[in-house]
């Protein structure tokens, strides 16, 4: 895989960033949709796994928090934990992308997103109830809130993400992962 530069890069995390803005806002016109879907949690993971762990980090914490400035979502009391959950997201999902080696695209790429939105999740989860909510964060709320409603979004993030992914290769936007003999 041929390195993006890094202007390359810092100018895809900003879309990233930008549309942390944008798909909560379409996701919020269909009721229950963003709080189920978790929109904002693609472009985190895409921004890791195409521009690697610091880009990921930055889109992670900066889109979330530019999105509650310009739109209100996610309200104050969900940012800190979103902040946490998809800096790790985005953190995590670079960070795989570089050890994770199977010889197919797909593979590491889900590979690395099932490994970082675990890490995420648990993560958010403990600094939920150590630092956000002491005291008022039980597991059952954690099982509850992180997986169980979250299902509907985890699945569309597994299929929408290497979509992307994909999609960013194949218009050679992005170098491909492994280039054809």
């Amino acid at each position: 895989m041929t390195k993006m530069s890094i202007l390359k890069r810092a100018l895809i995390c900003a879309v990233c960033i930008a549309l942390c803005v944008v798909l909560p806002m379409a996701f919020h016109s269909i009721p229950d949709a963003g709080s189920i879907l978790s929109p904002m949690h693609i472009p985190a993971l895409l921004c890791g796994l195409v521009c690697g762990p610091w880009f990921g980090l930055l889109c992670g914490l900066a889109g979330p928090l530019l999105s509650s400035q310009l739109t209100g979502m996610p309200m104050m009391a969900y940012l800190p934990p979103m902040m946490v959950e998809l800096a790790v997201y985005g953190l995590v999902a670079g960070l795989m992308m570089q050890f994770v080696r199977t010889k197919k695209s797909l593979a590491d790429v889900v590979i690395s997103m099932i490994v970082a939105m675990l890490v995420g999740r648990i993560v958010a989860g403990a600094a939920k109830a150590l630092i956000f909510a002491a005291g008022e964060f039980t597991m059952a709320m954690w099982i509850s809130s992180y997986f169980v409603a979250m299902i509907p979004g985890i699945i569309m993030h597994l299929v929408a993400v290497p979509a992307l992914y994909y999609a960013l290769e194949k218009a050679h936007l992005i170098p491909r992962r492994y280039p054809k003999a």
